[in-house]
């Protein structure tokens, strides 16, 4: 008995001692810090009743972190914090989302603070932490099925999970305060990568990887900042080079302008893109696509192929006013197109944060602080590319102005994000001393810290404090409200669209039997061009409509619409009306009189190029493709009214049966005179300078609105082999 005692009080000692680390497995990254604190006598000194134990060992470090004792960091946090944000209910999370933010605006100070292992796990505790900061919110790990280790250190009792995972609402709240991790726009999509195989939670070890990943690709993209790479171009706007493509033989870039397809190398910075074609032995001097000046750019996915066709879908074709003829940036790879998917999405964010900074006019350091944000995403996706290698991803879920631009208030959400940014009443300056930490770091601080400065400005890095963070302790920001809005709306488009997406058949055929009845006509190309050259006329007359009506031409426009107001406002249309006809039949009077004896003109047609028998296949495959999205959009169009119509989903239903009502009340009770009147000043004013942002609102509205009503069911039923017999 005596020598059973003996051997079990040295393995007991063996254990305490660490000794067998490698037999019972790692360690909790809160064991080492639990001993620490059993061995000091000030560790139920510091200790704050209302905190859980990891929220008071994460406390703890950020005050090793900041300098100060844990006691004066609530005193810090009592003389800034307002009434309700410390009220015992909410008192804990605010008081450890406070300590957290202090921190992390320190530690990310130090250069290369993703590549310490103690910072990543430093920011992952945050987050388990976060979830259970009280010590009536311990019991809520057990829920995620978390392993304990019990443990006390005098008289204060822990539990210790060793696998400890996080969830999405820690992390969505956690990871923005550190803007190169995440941002609030696309917290939750970046979560959803990050979890795809683990059922909604996130590990360490997958979070560890990502930031591995991201401590690399800013090392890439600084090294290529810092090259000679473009430098002669890049230095007048002090641009970045955020991504290279086309210097190796298996993965080339091609180029298509016309016919002509030349290889080369791609290069996209923070203000445009950039092809250098490839020569023998070097490369031609580079091609300049600007993504920052308004050129009405048009950036979309293209088809390509050999002699002109359209076969492969593996490019990007560009568009601009400033260009004689677009072009087409080809990616070629053996199986899809997640190469040309992921350059659309990266250049489709430099050209949209540029539109943003333009639409509502932010210069200076909030002018960088946007860029930033464009940088720092298209950084995240290059990392998770690493980590998602086996599943494509969808990287304009990722890049939060090419989310915005698909999200159902997704222009509300740059509207909150513009006046964020502009906004002077959080004045960083003053915060540093009185409410430092009641704010997240800015975007513009992070990427300063990470040794980026945007523009040719010196001084950007002492003026990224005026910026402010997208996350505010304890309560919901205004970005934060629309973005969780949005989000809202966007499950129910994803609903209708999941309608839409079971409605739609393959086959033209099959499409025109779902129209009951239609008409396909085939016709020569020759027959196409005379046909276009016959209509040039009125097709000039409508341009000149639409330049009008988009006011291209101010003085013209405002003297088009005082002078058909007033025609109209008078009673005068019949009469120009007629004067158009007596014009048009003095016209062809005084043309017959002039014009005999002469041989009549002839209708030049500039015939396209002969094609082979390859050629025209294609080409009629590719009419015919087109002719079958067009039935397709054209049954979507039916089936939604049908399923207003029948009030198949009554909520989108109400409010169309509504706006009926209301024009019909307007067509009872208002003249017809002035009816045209609106109608006519609606149709040509609103894209004037004064209506256009409002505009553009409605109908995005109006399109939102639109995308969000379900299609009406439809059942194929195939015509049974008897009726066909007979």
């Amino acid at each position: 008995m005596a020598m059973a005692s003996k051997t079990r009080n040295m393995l007991e000692g063996l254990v305490r001692e660490g000794s067998f680390k490698w037999l019972l497995g790692s360690r909790s990254s809160f064991q080492d810090e639990i001993e620490e604190m059993g061995k000091s006598p000030s560790a139920q000194k510091n200790w704050i009743q209302e905190l859980s134990p990891v929220a008071n060992i994460v406390v703890r470090r950020c005050s090793k972190i900041l300098g100060i004792s844990t006691n004066e960091l609530r005193e810090s946090f009592d003389a800034e914090a307002s009434e309700s944000i410390k009220h015992p209910s909410c008192f804990a999370r605010n008081f450890l989302e406070y300590c957290c933010f202090r921190a992390l605006a320190l530690s990310t100070q130090v250069p290369g603070h993703l590549a310490d292992k103690k910072f990543r796990r430093l920011t992952f505790d945050m987050m388990l932490a976060w979830e259970a900061p009280s010590t009536t919110s311990e019991s809520l790990l057990s829920v995620f099925g978390i392993p304990f280790i019990h443990v006390t250190v005098g008289c204060i009792p822990f539990v210790v999970g060793e696998e400890a995972t996080v969830g999405i609402e820690a992390f969505s709240r956690i990871a923005p305060a550190v803007p190169t991790i995440a941002n609030v726009i696309i917290s939750d999509n970046i979560f959803e990568v990050l979890t795809a195989s683990t059922d909604g939670r996130l590990q360490f070890s997958i979070y560890d990887k990502y930031l591995t990943g991201l401590e690399r690709a800013i090392k890439k993209v600084k090294s290529q900042s810092e090259s000679s790479l473009l430098s002669t171009v890049r230095s007048s706007k002090g641009e970045k080079i955020l991504e290279v493509d086309g210097t190796v033989t298996t993965q080339p870039v091609l180029e298509h302008v016309g016919i002509s397809t030349w290889p080369g190398r791609l290069i996209l910075t923070d203000h445009a893109l950039y092809f250098e074609a490839l020569r023998v032995v070097s490369y031609d001097k580079p091609k300049i696509y600007d993504l920052s000046n308004d050129l009405k750019q048009v950036v979309k996915p293209e088809l390509t192929g050999p002699w002109g066709t359209r076969i492969f879908d593996k490019a990007v074709l560009y568009k601009s006013i400033s260009l004689a003829e677009p072009v087409a940036i080809e990616f070629p790879e053996l199986k899809g197109h997640t190469r040309r998917d992921y350059w659309l999405a990266i250049i489709r964010e430099i050209l949209y944060v540029h539109r943003f900074i333009k639409k509502f006019q932010i210069s200076g350091v909030e002018r960088d602080e946007a860029l930033s944000k464009a940088v720092l995403g298209i950084l995240r996706v290059q990392a998770l590319q690493e980590i998602s290698s086996a599943v494509p991803l969808r990287s304009e879920a990722l890049l939060m102005f090419n989310l915005c631009d698909q999200l159902p208030g997704g222009d509300l959400i740059l509207e909150a994000l513009a006046n964020l940014l502009t906004s002077r009443e959080l004045d960083r300056s003053d915060n540093s001393v009185g409410e430092g930490g009641m704010y997240s770091i800015s975007a513009l601080a992070m990427v300063s810290n990470l040794g980026f400065v945007f523009g040719t400005n010196p001084d950007v890095t002492s003026e990224a404090g005026l910026a402010v963070g997208e996350i505010a302790v304890g309560k919901m920001t205004t970005l934060e409200k629309v973005v969780k809005e949005s989000r809202s709306n966007y499950k129910k488009v994803v609903l209708a669209q999941e309608t839409v997406d079971g409605v739609k058949v393959d086959g033209i055929e099959t499409n025109l039997a779902v129209m009951k009845g239609s008409v396909l006509i085939v016709v020569s190309f020759e027959s196409v061009m005379a046909l276009q050259e016959l209509l040039f006329p009125l097709m000039e007359l409508g341009k000149l409509l639409l330049s009008l009506a988009y006011w291209d031409d101010s003085t013209k426009s405002l003297a088009f619409c005082v002078i058909f107001t007033y025609i109209i406002w008078r009673g005068w249309l019949g009469y120009a009306l007629s004067f158009i006809l007596i014009f048009t039949a003095v016209f062809m009077a005084l043309t017959r009189c002039c014009g005999q004896g002469r041989p009549i003109e002839e209708v030049r047609v500039l015939v396209p190029p002969t094609m082979n028998t390859m050629e025209q296949l294609l080409a009629v495959q590719n009419t015919i493709s087109k002719a079958e999205v067009f039935v397709q959009d054209m049954n979507i169009v039916l089936l939604k009214i049908r399923a207003l119509l029948l009030a198949i989903f009554p909520q989108a239903s109400l409010k169309f049966a509504i706006a009926l009502l209301l024009i019909a009340a307007v067509l009872a009770f208002v003249p017809i005179k002035y009816l045209v009147i609106l109608t006519f000043l609606e149709t040509f004013t609103r894209y004037s300078p004064p209506r256009r942002s409002n505009t553009e609102r409605w109908m995005r509205r109006l399109k939102e609105w639109w995308f969000s009503i379900p299609a009406a069911p439809v059942l194929l039923e195939r015509e049974k082999e008897e009726k066909k017999r007979r």
